[in-house]
């Protein structure tokens, strides 16, 4: 049988409509996009796109394939689940979740957040999930129950890390295994730099591990360049810089959390003398046994008109209280001040008011510079920094806040007279030297007055150079001096004189030949950092002139008591002698780098010693210590006509561990070297390992 002509037409249009049905079906599932991720010879995503949503989605992407199993991590803890994942140990660690009310706090600032910032947790969301969806086989077996990942996930997350890490570290005794936990950084104005361009260092100095780890980004959105740093698992970049500007934090010495003591009364709390019931409820969690079988526990949670009960003994709670868990949109802020152009755009975003912590230091390429003591602040009745820098008794409902200082109300310095700035985790009234912000001008309780010896070491050092360079301004950065032994060797020495044996006169010649600095090959360092860690650097009463504000770059000065001192050099010799069989040890030989594998001779030292090259130690058992936190993300800027920018990551930009970039840049940490920052396209194109094509909802190898 044959078909006529008119019948064959009509099915020929059928077969083409199919096909064109077909291939529109096809684009639409697999739409084209011009995002690409160009990963670097470090390991550092270079995203260039011309829309936000896919800026965020392949922000996502990236970060869990440089971080995936460590990401899956701390969701899974910040969700409160680790002892159901993972075992008993992190038991404590969710029952401060759930303490805390995060899973509860999550899911108001999903509702109360910008629709802007939804738009960027959906999508860097989904640049997580379309990851592990596709690349199962780099999920760990023990991390495969966490995924998928969720909105929620990510505000936990973010507030297990500001809240418990940051905002109430100190209440929650959570901070005192770091010894220095905090920052560096410095805001070079036009007058003190040779080339007549503002500069601006970047140094968060955190544990080199799970949720203090920072990973590095560039974005170019349509054409404009964004560079930094954030830690794991948040979206955006929270240290950074663009063409124009760029802004670093530090810990700030803001109190903003405080720890109330309640007494107990019949199962209720004592306020005003008067009382009241606790409010309670009840949080069932399931512990994963030895056998993979799950155990639950079913926890009571207390809560008081000061705060969550974080903990309970016989005839007393203590009660914490947190600054910023109304602020939904402290992300949003972020990315507002990476957008910035110039100065009143990022002043503008700081107004925002939604970051609870962080001094925030700032450089442009017109020339200002600024420095803020950001946070929230709160108001409060009694005036004294002295009333509320401890655990709060009493149980007064005078002594609980409800309102912050506003932003015109918190001190800061823009272009100040000396033509610098800095902050080594000083308060704010030395920022700039001589001073230009005066505590009298503010509420007692806004911060202490102290500068410690690191500060002082940051400050002499720019105090010293009239025209700094971009390479000086890297060695300053990278200065291993010790300013504690600037400040009391000859002191020491003279105690020596006094009251030492000949074993402890003769190993002051070892300290007299040292460089004062903590190198690799510095011979004396251990020695003092032996003496020095008996002497109690921060303790005031160890010397005989207490620190001044009128004097602050000099002060403290002198030995309180040089016969205890010279005892506890004797002690620190006979140690010495004895794990070593002898005094003159190089820094490097007993100060050592041990991670993922990469053994090498590390430099800095605990910056209470007055050290800017912050590297913190523990033993391990042996005759050593070993470098476990301290400069994190290191970055020098010069706002010229064009950008130019050093950097480090020091533990590198992955934590896979069969990853080349798992500490691959330790060997410059070892050096006292940074890396040159690759932010323009010929740069890039010149330093680019692999790139990737987006795709669809994944990332395609080109």
């Amino acid at each position: 049988m044959f078909l006529n002509k008119e019948l064959i037409i009509k099915r020929q249009k059928l077969f083409i409509f199919v096909l064109s049905s077909l291939f529109l079906l096809s684009c639409n599932s697999n739409p084209k996009s011009d995002t690409i991720i160009r990963w670097d010879t470090y390991g550092v995503p270079h995203i260039k796109t011309n829309k936000k949503e896919d800026l965020f989605f392949a922000q996502g992407w990236a970060l869990m394939k440089n971080h995936t199993n460590k990401v899956l991590e701390l969701y899974g803890k910040s969700r409160g689940k680790g002892s159901e994942y993972w075992g008993e140990k992190l038991l404590q660690n969710d029952m401060l979740v759930h303490t805390l009310g995060f899973e509860k706090l999550a899911e108001e600032w999903e509702l109360k957040q910008a629709p802007e910032l939804q738009v960027i947790y959906s999508n860097f969301v989904d640049g997580m999930n379309s990851y592990l969806e596709n690349n199962p086989d780099q999920i760990e077996e023990k991390n495969k129950m966490v995924p998928p990942v969720s909105v929620k996930d990510v505000n936990m997350h973010g507030m297990f890390v500001v809240f418990t890490r940051f905002v109430g570290g100190d209440d929650l005794g959570l901070i005192q295994r770091w010894p220095d936990m905090g920052s560096n950084t410095y805001a070079i104005g036009p007058d003190r730099s040779a080339s007549g361009n503002a500069m601006l260092v970047q140094n968060p100095h955190l544990p080199w591990y799970n949720e203090f780890l920072f990973t590095e980004y560039h974005f170019d959105l349509n054409g404009k360049n964004m560079y930094g740093a954030n830690i794991l698992g948040m979206p955006g970049i929270a240290i950074g810089f663009n063409e124009n500007l760029g802004w670093a934090h530090t810990d700030n010495t803001i109190d903003n959390s405080d720890t109330y003591e309640l007494n107990l009364i019949d199962d209720g709390y004592e306020l005003d003398g008067k009382r009241k019931d606790f409010t309670t409820f009840k949080k069932t969690l399931n512990i994963k046994q030895k056998d993979g079988s799950l155990k639950k526990k079913e926890i009571t949670i207390l809560n008081t008109v000061h705060g969550p009960v974080v903990k309970k003994m016989d005839d007393k709670v203590l009660a914490i209280r947190l600054a910023g868990t109304d602020r939904a949109n402290m992300f949003l802020q972020w990315w507002r001040m990476l957008n910035s152009e110039n100065f009143k755009e990022f002043e503008s975003a700081l107004k925002m008011a939604q970051i609870p912590f962080w001094n925030v230091m700032y450089a442009d390429k017109f020339g200002d510079i600024f420095y803020l003591f950001n946070g929230l602040v709160p108001k409060r009745g009694q005036d004294t920094w002295e009333y509320w820098n401890r655990i709060i008794p009493n149980g007064r409902s005078d002594d609980i806040w409800t309102e912050y200082h506003p932003y015109k109300d918190l001190p800061k310095l823009k272009n100040p007279r000396s033509g610098w700035l800095q902050n080594a985790n000083d308060p704010p009234w030395t920022s700039t030297v001589p001073i230009e912000l005066f505590p009298e001008n503010y509420p007692g309780y806004m911060a202490p007055k102290k500068m410690d010896f690191r500060p002082q070491r940051s400050a002499k050092m720019i105090l010293e150079d009239n025209s700094i360079t971009f390479d000086e301004l890297v060695d300053y950065k990278l200065s291993t001096r010790v300013e504690f032994a600037d400040r009391i060797l000859d002191d020491l020495f003279e105690a020596v004189d006094t009251f030492g044996s000949k074993k402890a006169k003769k190993a002051t010649i070892i300290l007299e030949k040292w460089d004062r600095h903590s190198d690799v090959n510095s011979k004396g360092m251990v020695l003092f950092s032996a003496w020095a860690s008996k002497f109690n650097v921060s303790r005031n009463s160890t010397y005989a002139i207490d620190w001044d504000i009128n004097d602050p770059i000099n002060t403290p000065d002198g030995l309180s008591n040089p016969k205890q001192a010279v005892i506890f050099f004797e002690e620190a010799i006979n140690e010495i002698q004895e794990k070593f069989g002898r005094l003159d040890v190089a820094w490097g030989e007993y100060y050592r780098i041990n991670y993922n594998g990469i053994k090498l001779p590390a430099n800095g030292a605990d910056g209470r010693l007055g050290v800017f090259r912050v590297a913190w130690s523990r033993s391990s058992g042996d005759k050593n210590e070993y470098v476990f936190g301290g400069d994190s993300w290191v970055s020098v800027i010069e706002f010229g006509k064009k950008v130019r920018a050093k950097a480090l990551l020091s533990y590198g930009n992955s934590t896979e561990k069969n990853s080349p970039y798992n500490g691959d840049q330790l060997k410059l940490f070892s050096k006292k070297q940074l890396r040159d920052v690759w932010i323009y396209e010929n740069d890039i194109r010149v330093n680019t390992a692999k790139i990737e094509k987006k795709v669809g909802k994944i990332f395609i190898v080109q």
